[in-house]
């Protein structure tokens, strides 16, 4: 794959034979960030689960203490008193049975996240065709199927993220922007790092996690030292 001028200048300052402790590779992605937009720093983590035992599955969230520096759009699915709560919590669309046809034949999505009351399940589970396979669908484990809708609500807009294992066996994980400080990313990534190593599945024989890789929107990925993170 050719890469551009810009991400193989920014290549160069990753030595691609070391494993990085973390503030180093935090301050390894920020220099080598070179889009005119402001990146996404991301983590990617390469386990040693097997997905498909469920007993292996890993799903949850975290609230990242600085957030993820984008505006989050939630969807609540409530009625009644709860869909005044989600509302009055800040929530930018609330609705019921009436949202189906809209997301099922105009196709709309204009949401990153999806919060149901579970009283309304029955509802939102006709629409698991389209909201599954975009990660959107409401779950237990995730905080987005509960009727504190006012916590969920908030709790997502001060930056909690959701982390899952993907098909290969590797989450994915958004921790904030370039713009973002050192010490902010760092303690960003020391919450996720800390709620995944505590997520360890108890019938996992083997290494938990394999590698862990920190990288921007458009930047070269940064490898970090596992042992560190593990015994940190």
């Amino acid at each position: 794959m050719k890469r551009g001028k810009k991400y193989t200048e920014a290549a160069k300052l990753v030595d691609r034979a070391v494993q990085y402790d973390k503030a180093e590779a935090i301050s390894v992605v920020k220099k080598a960030a070179a889009a005119k937009f402001d990146e996404t720093v991301e983590v990617h983590i390469r386990t040693g689960c097997d997905g498909r035992h469920a007993e292996q599955q890993i799903r949850g969230a975290v609230v990242l203490p600085h957030g993820t520096g984008k505006k989050v759009r939630v969807l609540v699915f409530a009625k009644g008193d709860r869909a005044a709560e989600a509302e009055a919590a800040g929530a930018d669309y609330v609705g019921a049975e009436e949202l189906i046809p809209r997301i099922q034949n105009d196709g709309w999505l204009d949401f990153d996240v999806v919060v149901a009351t579970p009283d309304m399940m029955g509802v939102v589970g006709r629409l698991g065709r389209v909201l599954g396979p975009k990660g959107l669908m409401p779950n237990p484990k995730a905080g987005t199927v509960t009727m504190d809708v006012t916590k969920a609500v908030n709790d997502i807009k001060a930056g909690k993220i959701e982390y899952r294992l993907d098909k290969t066996n590797i989450i994915h994980v958004p921790i904030g922007k370039v713009s973002f400080s050192e010490e902010q990313l760092g303690d960003n990534f020391q919450t996720l790092m800390d709620a995944i190593i505590k997520a360890k599945p108890s019938s996992l024989k083997g290494q938990y996690l394999k590698s862990v890789t920190l990288t921007s929107t458009m930047g070269p990925g940064v490898k970090l030292n596992v042992a560190k993170l593990v015994n940190a």
